[in-house]
């Protein structure tokens, strides 16, 4: 058993999906940061456990052929991205393994793996960012937690964002400084603006900047919004969020329109979509509408069938399908996202699409109650995966077909595992890169009903 301060010499021979190499250390597995497959290192144990230990790397003996030079200058400091060490082609490779891992070890099950979508796009491809604020040396700054903590990095520059985001940053935090309005602190629970959070059409190109405050501070707000619609043409929205609570959650539930509009709008697979502060929208606009292809691809609807999208957000995969579809029923448990999607349904002349807000599996077995027979079940749940009660009522309704789209491949082959133990087979898995450079990766999955 490895010893804490030895220092050994070991081949990396696989990463985790938090970005860690692993080598074996006196038959340990041993973790180890910032390395690649078929890196030769001299590594120092941190930590050991029961089972497993931590090391980091002293050296580099023989670099691996994946490695590739950072150019980011807080990639080791920040807790976003983990990957931009390695190659796109070894961090693809390395995604497509981490979701056949899950659904082969972890749920024991055989399905087809289609070819991974990895994206055309490894930076400024986020239609979304979330900066919180802090003061460091009697200055307001914005930028990204450390891994593990909420001790500031400071940083606007961030290349996974779109280039504007930089800019619209500068102008709000040297604004707050200018006016002396105070950067919130969460140990003490005092000072104003917690976090600067923008959002951007993909395709439309509109922009909402969003900030973030403890309380009230409208008037104080008003010559910054001039400001950002002199400079910024493409900013349609400007909204403050008033959250006034001793927590880690972002957004409060009170959204006060500054300016413009109250949402702004963008193009899903075709739809015109409407997005609010509060509303679930994929990071990755692009990949999204790959992700959602595919989803259509595997429920493969003729026309006459009813769809029930559970964990449906503003709707955008729902309506993605509706032209194929009889009818789309949609159940969201935030009040916000479902009026989204009831809107983004009218914006787009589709009259067969009804939503309703509530817990996923709550819900839809009271719609089942009344009548409701999916033939085809839509599932798209947050990562901790599917509540017994909704796989059990999604078993209930013995739809034809279920897709389930998933950020974590681990519950989604837990999820499948269930489902296949309730009559469904477990066909097709399809992992697909929505966040480059990061740990994250989507995947799709088709199981039809056992005959």
């Amino acid at each position: 058993m490895p010893e804490k301060n030895q220092v050994c010499t070991a081949e990396i021979t696989a990463l985790t999906s938090e970005g860690s190499g692993v080598c074996r250390v006196d038959g340990m597995a041993v973790f180890v940061p910032e390395t690649a497959v078929g890196d030769v290192c001299e590594i120092k144990i941190v930590k050991v456990l029961k089972s497993y230990a931590y090391g980091i790397v002293e050296k580099i003996v023989t670099p691996s052929a994946d490695r590739i030079e950072n150019t980011c200058p807080v990639y080791k400091k920040c807790g976003g991205c983990l990957l931009r060490h390695i190659s796109y082609e070894a961090e693809c490779r390395t995604k497509n393994g981490i979701v056949r891992d899950a659904f082969e070890r972890i749920g024991g099950l055989s399905p087809k793996f289609d070819t991974f979508l990895g994206a055309e796009d490894t930076e400024h491809y986020r239609n979304k960012a979330q900066y919180p604020v802090a003061n460091i040396d009697g200055k307001a700054v914005c930028g990204f937690f450390a891994p593990r903590s909420h001790r500031l990095i400071p940083v606007t520059d961030c290349a996974l964002q779109p280039k504007m985001f930089r800019d619209i940053l500068d102008t709000v935090i040297a604004y707050i400084n200018e006016k002396k309005i105070s950067a919130y602190d969460e140990a003490s629970n005092t000072g104003i603006v917690r976090h600067i959070y923008i959002r951007r059409g993909a395709h439309s190109g509109e922009i909402m900047v969003c900030i973030v405050v403890r309380k009230d501070i409208s008037r104080q707000l008003s010559a910054l919004c001039r400001q950002l619609c002199e400079k910024f043409s493409d900013v349609k929205s400007i909204i403050m969020n008033i959250n006034d609570r001793k927590t880690n959650v972002i957004l409060g539930d009170k959204c006060v329109t500054l300016w413009g509009n109250d949402t702004i709008s963008d193009v899903m697979c075709g739809n015109t979509v409407e997005i609010s502060p509060l509303s679930f929208y994929q990071v990755n606009t692009v990949q999204a509408e790959r992700l959602y292809a595919k989803a259509l691809e595997y429920a493969s609807p003729k026309g006459d069938e009813v769809i029930a999208d559970l964990y449906c957000g503003a709707g955008t995969i729902g309506l993605s399908m509706a032209k194929q579809a009889k009818k789309i029923v949609g159940v969201e448990i935030i009040p916000q996202a479902v009026e989204n999607a009831k809107r983004n349904a009218q914006r787009n002349n589709i009259n067969t699409a009804d939503f309703y807000c509530g817990d996923a599996g709550e819900v839809f077995g009271k719609l089942r109650k009344k009548g409701c027979a999916p033939d085809i079940i839509v599932v798209d749940p947050p990562r901790k995966g599917c509540s017994a009660e909704t796989i059990d009522v999604i078993a209930e309704a013995a739809p034809k077909k279920i897709v389930m789209i998933s950020c974590n491949p681990a519950t989604a082959a837990r999820d499948a595992k269930l489902l296949s133990e309730k009559g469904y087979n477990v066909e097709k898995v399809c992992g697909v890169d929505l966040f480059p450079r990061t740990g994250h990766v989507e995947c799709v999955v088709l199981m039809s009903r056992k005959k």
